[in-house]
């Protein structure tokens, strides 16, 4: 569940030993706090309902939904809500189409969240199969709750912004400039994607 603190630690000190730009960005700014979430289908529901919303008012959906369906969501509940209902608790339409598209795959055991492929690319792909969860979604995922440690999400902007901190490069990376950046950083990009946010927005970098 998530990448632990000693396998944080020990991520960064490869990457610092081989990096000197990492080295000194990690004598500055520190070790990042480890960033974890729950395996599971409540994980991605969850991402779902925060999509484009203040942590508040997704917070709040999560909480009427709870009220309707019960603490743990079960997603057969969920696709027997009426429409109306699921809209009462602030899920809009389009909303609705992605949590349903969650809920159909985890109860048909086409998307079995327990037993994704080792490979990443591979169960990246199986978790775009649901309808709202792009590579980024998916990439967080597999980062923050099963804790793969080579996940690089090149797309995240503040992932592009820490590293252009970290190497002091003249301009913000692209995504493709980000991918290639970190080639070298394999088996470690997840603990460099997480002290990429540390470094984000640390003033001292």
């Amino acid at each position: 569940m998530g990448l632990q603190a000693e396998a944080l630690r020990e991520g960064l000190d490869a990457l610092a030993a081989r990096e000197p730009s990492v080295a000194r960005a990690l004598g500055i700014a520190g070790y990042p706090e480890p960033r974890i979430r729950p395996t599971g289908y409540a994980t991605l529901l969850r991402t779902i309902v925060g999509q484009q919303v203040s942590v508040a008012a997704a917070a709040s959906v999560w909480a009427r939904l709870q009220a309707l369906l019960g603490d743990e969501l079960p997603p057969d509940r969920l696709l027997a809500a009426e429409f109306d209902a699921l809209r009462g608790c602030g899920l809009s339409r389009q909303k609705q189409g992605y949590a349903r598209s969650l809920c159909e795959l985890v109860v048909a055991g086409t998307l079995d969240l327990e037993n994704l492929p080792s490979d990443d690319e591979e169960a990246i792909a199986e978790l775009v199969q649901i309808k709202g969860i792009g590579r980024w979604s998916a990439e967080i995922y597999l980062l923050f709750a099963e804790g793969r440690p080579d996940i690089w999400p090149a797309g995240d902007l503040a992932v592009q912004a820490g590293l252009h901190k970290i190497l002091g490069l003249p301009a913000r990376p692209s995504e493709k400039e980000t991918r290639a950046l970190a080639e070298a950083w394999r088996p470690h990009r997840g603990a460099a994607a997480i002290f990429t946010w540390h470094c984000y927005n640390n003033a001292a970098l």
